[in-house]
């Protein structure tokens, strides 16, 4: 026997299998155990939500000879028939090939003959959204006043194609989007009858991915069982194969753009390339990220909403202080936009690279409305002061020289070559030190620039409290961690927000050792 995909050898065989749909089962259930069936239904939802499914047992089930409870007893002559697709009295249409005036009038004709066997003769017209003007025109009389004998089941993912003359003459059930939970529990079903060895986070995984939809769900664990065939599957072996990330890279991510750091972004984007992730999905999730950021902000019982694991609230609730709600949102505004424009693109890696740039330096972004109105502003400021005879250009200049220390002060040239060869080492290796650190210190260390006073000591320093108070309370795991990379202990100052000391990046040293005696530090595996 030809093998079967799962969402079709599992799909519903009765109103007690259909799940996360429980109103609208109640409600069909109930017309049938009333004999209050009606004439015409419109069943419409998001992909893979049931609505084929639902108007399959619906049709079995009016028509079922000793129906149970409102469902189908599937033994009868009638709903074998129905169920083998040999009966003649449930028509199933697709009306994105069908969608024509002609096909509609051979409907009309064929519903003049009442069904040979069973109750009633059902049509169930799949994409109805699709059928052109003239056809819906042909359809609506019909559909009006059918024969008692006829039920018209229409099923469309985009209701709002559907004429408002067909609507007001039909039953209307909008399908909802499946819950994870409920995704999560029928793929844990089906893993064990066809013994499928799975983990709780792979599967809660591809249920999320599913996005609702019980079918691409099946869908997705069909394509994972069969690679990793007799092979358990978890979570990370799922990141590896569907292309997705998870939340360390967008957390990484994050604060690249927060710091302006477009080389850590560009790094990011070439790491997803050279693993065949897909960048559209990857800023779709990167999108949804933001948008956990902005609830958890909220500071309310957020876990229904979020649906992930205590774990991962905790981190999401972390990461959340250090960022501001204005910013998200605009970030959030900006890969929406992005999101659409990549459907269509065929460079996508230099669309996304572009925008990604445009984040991490807004003044780039002629079109950010929020940076035009804050330099029109201020250009207003600086013209109001230069009329009263005021120019700020010198006090700014020499203001700005005492506030914040300039590199150039610090002499290094004294300091001993091995010492300095250490801080090179640093340097290059400071974005996998920084990796190899625990969830949430890791994106803390990795958005701030270390450097070194004129003694060669090395300094941490953080703008934002939140990262500041976690390095300070975990300075012996930087410690060890720093040990490890480099070989050598290396002690070191946590400086924070608004402490200002002249020291100098760590990356320039590297650069200044390397140009005066040639020196190549290699990155630590």
């Amino acid at each position: 026997m030809a093998y079967t995909a799962l969402y079709r050898k599992f799909r519903p065989d009765s109103f007690a299998d259909v799940k996360g749909q429980d109103a609208i089962v109640r409600t069909l259930s109930n017309q049938i155990k009333s004999d209050r069936i009606g004439h015409a239904y419109l069943f419409c939802g998001t992909r893979g939500t049931g609505k084929t499914s639902v108007a399959k047992v619906f049709a079995r089930a009016i028509n079922c000879e000793n129906p149970k409870d409102g469902s189908p007893c599937n033994e009868c002559a009638v709903c074998r028939s129905i169920s083998e697709g040999s009966s003649m009295n449930v028509v199933e249409i697709d009306a994105a090939s069908n969608n024509s005036v002609d096909n509609v009038r051979q409907i009309v004709e064929e519903v003049k003959y009442s069904p040979t066997e069973g109750k009633y003769k059902v049509y169930i017209i799949d994409e109805v959204h699709m059928l052109s003007t003239g056809a819906f025109n042909a359809l609506l009389k019909t559909l009006e006043e059918p024969p008692s004998y006829v039920v018209f089941i229409l099923a469309t993912t985009e209701v709002n194609k559907i004429p408002i003359t067909i609507l007001s003459r039909c039953q209307r059930y909008d399908f909802r989007r499946i819950s994870l939970e409920t995704i999560q529990a029928r793929l844990t079903e089906l893993c064990e009858k066809e013994g499928i060895d799975a983990d709780e986070a792979a599967l809660k995984y591809l249920a999320r991915l599913g996005e609702g939809s019980m079918r691409d769900a099946l869908s997705l664990l069909e394509r994972c069982a069969a690679f990793y065939y007799k092979e358990k599957l978890d979570y990370d072996k799922i990141i590896e194969l569907l292309g997705t990330a998870d939340i360390t890279s967008f957390s990484k991510l994050l604060r690249y753009i927060s710091a302006g750091d477009v080389g850590g972004c560009m790094e990011i984007v070439d790491e997803l390339v050279n693993l065949g992730r897909d960048l559209s999905r990857y800023i779709v999730d990167f999108t949804w990220y933001m948008r956990n950021l902005l609830l958890a902000k909220t500071g309310r019982n957020i876990a229904d909403l979020l649906e992930m694991s205590s774990e991962q609230l905790k981190l999401l609730m972390h990461e959340s202080e250090a960022f501001e709600s204005d910013e998200l949102l605009r970030y959030i505004g900006t890969l929406s936009e992005l999101t659409n424009r990549l459907r269509f693109a065929v460079q996508k890696r230099v669309i996304i690279e572009t925008e990604l740039i445009k984040l991490c330096v807004p003044r780039m972004d002629e079109n950010n409305p929020a940076w035009a109105e804050r330099v029109k502003r201020l250009e207003n400021e600086l013209d109001r002061l230069k009329k009263g005879g005021y120019t700020p250009e010198e006090d700014s200049v020499s203001e700005n020289a005492e506030e914040k220390p300039s590199e150039e002060e610090i002499d290094i040239s004294n300091l001993p070559e091995a010492m300095l060869s250490d801080i090179a080492s640093i340097a290059e290796n400071w974005r996998m030190l920084c990796g190899k650190m625990e969830m949430p210190l890791s994106n803390s260390m990795i958005s701030t620039k270390p450097g070194i006073d004129s003694d060669g000591r090395l300094k941490i320093p953080f703008e934002n409290l939140v990262d500041y108070g976690l390095a300070v309370s975990h300075k012996e795991e930087i410690r060890t961690t720093i040990e490890k990379i480099i070989g050598k202990s290396f002690d070191f100052d946590i400086l924070g927000p608004g402490k200002q000391e002249k020291i100098k990046d760590i990356y320039a040293v590297a650069d200044e050792l390397k140009k005066k005696i040639n020196f190549n530090v290699d990155v630590l595996q």
